[in-house]
C-alpha cells in the first residue's frame, strides 16, 4: 500500500514538472503504459494472498483513476499554454494590405455568343437548341444535302456510325423547328460544331449561331438589312467597318452568300453564310413553299471574336492559355 502511495506521488510531482505535451506523454508511459509501474502491480497481484487481492486490487484501480485525473488537468494546462503562445508568435498586423483572390472571367467566346444573342432577340428571335449528336436526315438528307455530297465523308465528319454524327452545323435544329412549329417564326440557335479540320483558321469544334425566320413575302432584300444592320451594330466600336455581301453556294438556301469582313492586315475573312431557304427543305418538313418563303444564315462565333479582339489564331480560344485568358477580364 505504500508502495501505491509513493507512486501516486512520485507520479504528481512529475507531472507537475514538465513543460510540454511530448514530456507529458513520457511520464504517461512511464506510469501508464503497458509495461509501466501501475501496470505492473495490476501483474503482480497473482502474487498475493487470494484474500487480500481484491482489496488492494480496489487501491490500484483507485490510485490509477486519480493518475489519470492529474494527468489529464495538466495536459489541459499544458494545451492552453501551447495555444497562447502560438497566438501570441502568429499575431497577424491587420494593417497589411490584403492579398488580391484571383478572379475569372467570361470567356471571349461565350461573351460573343451573348452579343449576337442580345441583337437578334431585341428584333424577336428566340433562341432555341439542338443535339450536337445528329442523324443523318437532320444533318443532311433534310438540308438537300446529297450521298455523294463530300461533307457526308469521313475526311470533314465525325461519325459514330452510318446514320450517326457529331453535328457539322446547327443547321439541323432549323429543320427540327420547322418539323415542330408552323410559320410564321424566327429562331437563332447558338451552339457547338465539329468539323475534321484543324489549323490556324479552323479547329475540330467550334461555335455557330443558326438563324432562321419563315413567313410569307419573305425575300432577300429583307436578310440582307438584317445582316447588313447585325455587322455594323455589333462592330460598332470600330472607325470603319468594311463588308461585302459574295455570292455562294449551299445546298440548303438558293440564292445564297457569304459576308466577308475586312481585318485590320487588309483581308477578307468569312464571318458568315446566309440566303433564302430552298424549297427542297421546305418539302421535307411539310411546309408548303408556295405560301411560304424564309430565310437562314450561319454565323462563325469565333470569326467574329478573331475581328473582335484582333485575334489572329483561332486555336488560341481553346489553349486554355492563363495569359491570353487573362486580357479579357
Amino acid at each position: 500500500m505504500q508502495y501505491l502511495k509513493d507512486i501516486i506521488t512520485n507520479a504528481t510531482i512529475a507531472i507537475k514538472s514538465v513543460n510540454s505535451l511530448v514530456e507529458l506523454d513520457k511520464v504517461r508511459i512511464q506510469y501508464l503504459g503497458r509495461k509501466g509501474e501501475l501496470t505492473c502491480c495490476f501483474q503482480n497481484l497473482s502474487l498475493l494472498p487470494p484474500e487480500k487481492r481484491a482489496d488492494i486490487a480496489k487501491t490500484i484501480n483507485k490510485t490509477k483513476e486519480k493518475m489519470i485525473q492529474i494527468f489529464n488537468l495538466r495536459k489541459a494546462e499544458l494545451k492552453q499554454i501551447e495555444l497562447l503562445s502560438t497566438l501570441n508568435s502568429e499575431k497577424i498586423d491587420i494593417t497589411l494590405p490584403g492579398k488580391r483572390i484571383n478572379t475569372g472571367s467570361i470567356h471571349p467566346v461565350t461573351h460573343t455568343i451573348e452579343r449576337v444573342e442580345c441583337f437578334f432577340t431585341k428584333l424577336g428571335f428566340d433562341i432555341e437548341s439542338g443535339p450536337e449528336i445528329e442523324d443523318a436526315f437532320h444533318n443532311f438528307d433534310a438540308l438537300n444535302i446529297k450521298p455523294m455530297h463530300p461533307a457526308r465523308t469521313d475526311q470533314d465528319t465525325f461519325f459514330f456510325n452510318q446514320n450517326l454524327m457529331l453535328r457539322t452545323h446547327t443547321s439541323g435544329a432549323q429543320i427540327r423547328i420547322m418539323e415542330n412549329s408552323q410559320p410564321p417564326f424566327r429562331y437563332i440557335v447558338p451552339g457547338r460544331v465539329y468539323r475534321n479540320d484543324y489549323d490556324k483558321t479552323h479547329t475540330p469544334m467550334f461555335h455557330q449561331l443558326e438563324g432562321i425566320l419563315v413567313n410569307e413575302n419573305i425575300n432577300f432584300l429583307q436578310l440582307k438589312g438584317i445582316l447588313n444592320d447585325f455587322v455594323y451594330d455589333f462592330f460598332k466600336g470600330e472607325e470603319k467597318i468594311e463588308l461585302r455581301f459574295r455570292p455562294s453556294y449551299f445546298p440548303f438556301t438558293e440564292p445564297s452568300a457569304e459576308i466577308d469582313i475586312k481585318n485590320k492586315n487588309g483581308e477578307w475573312l468569312e464571318i458568315l453564310g446566309c440566303g433564302m431557304v430552298h424549297p427542297n427543305v421546305f418539302h421535307s418538313v411539310g411546309i408548303n413553299s408556295e405560301k411560304y418563303s424564309g430565310f437562314a444564315f450561319g454565323i462563325g462565333i469565333e470569326r467574329l471574336a478573331m475581328l473582335a479582339y484582333g485575334i489572329h489564331d483561332l486555336r488560341s480560344f481553346f489553349e486554355n492559355d492563363l495569359r491570353f485568358l487573362k486580357q479579357f477580364k
